[in-house]
């Protein structure tokens, strides 16, 4: 499997839960928003010590010389036209600076709309608990890759897994407990794949594996990786196993025939595992 990303045309946005605080962006943007005030808050206040330093430039040369009796080519004293001027420069500097703190707020106002936008067009593209993509944006990123498949001959393969027995680890244990092992889950898979490839939580304690240019050999380089695990719990190992089925994209295949393919396949092996299960007792 190549490392190189799959399509420049389709966006490669990174899960929280591989590169980043799961705090949606919010702090990054907060940080450029200050960055541009105090850089614009330097300028700014360099402007207004230059305009200050003027007129006082003005008002002492025009005490050094003298201007009383002084009258200009309009019939003014040359004395009140600098009282008039200086006036005219601090209203013109209080204005300005009045107009500059309403451009301040504005720009606070946009950058938490910014915020706000940024959140969620997150939240519609990654879980929050677990922060692999979410159902919805797996489904979308999957017909496009299946568009893209038809017309490169690349393959794809679809793998889903299921926990096995997490509704009884959330009774025993309770949420807390498996909203950790979600979480540990989602992390495995995020290790497993490449960059290219999509790990999603499907549903509940479900998952979903879009791996791009992938075939079925190639698959099992991806499998080796994933192992049943143990999640610490007050002191104590609690094992945790799954069930997986995959399917390999054949053309004229729609997403729904990749995803009912893999789901069938999940199920088939859930059974046998439970099959197994049963019948080892007996040989005991």
């Amino acid at each position: 499997m190549t490392e190189e990303h799959p399509d420049p045309s389709i966006p490669e946005p990174h899960s929280p839960n591989q590169n980043e605080e799961p705090d949606y962006g919010i702090a990054k943007v907060r940080t450029d928003l200050q960055r541009v005030e105090r850089r614009d808050l330097w300028s700014w206040g360099n402007a207004i010590l230059v305009i200050l330093g003027l007129t006082v430039a003005v008002v002492s040369l025009a005490a050094t010389v003298g201007l009383k009796g002084t009258t200009t080519v309009y019939g003014v004293s040359l004395g009140v036209a600098v009282r008039v001027l200086v006036v005219l420069i601090l209203a013109f500097s209080a204005h300005m600076t009045y107009q500059h703190l309403r451009l301040r707020r504005l720009q606070r106002r946009l950058a938490e709309q910014q915020i706000q936008a940024e959140v969620f067009r997150r939240l519609a593209m990654f879980d929050p608990l677990t922060g692999l993509y979410n159902r919805r944006f797996a489904e979308q990123r999957l017909v496009s890759e299946i568009s893209r498949s038809e017309r490169k001959g690349h393959p794809l393969t679809v793998v889903l897994m299921d926990l096995n027995d997490f509704k009884q680890i959330n009774d025993s244990y309770g949420h807390a407990v498996g909203d950790q092992v979600l979480k540990e889950f989602a992390q495995r898979l995020t290790k497993s794949v490449r960059g290219a490839d999509l790990a999603v939580r499907w549903g509940g304690d479900e998952f979903m594996l879009l791996l791009v240019e992938c075939n079925l050999s190639q698959l099992q380089r991806v499998l080796m990786r994933l192992a049943p695990f143990d999640v610490d719990v007050r002191g104590k190992q609690l094992r945790v196993s799954f069930a997986l089925g995959w399917r390999e994209y054949v053309p004229g295949d729609r997403a729904d025939d990749l995803v009912d393919g893999a789901d069938h396949n999940l199920y088939l092996n859930k059974m046998a595992m439970k099959g197994s299960n049963h019948e080892s007792p007996a040989k005991a």
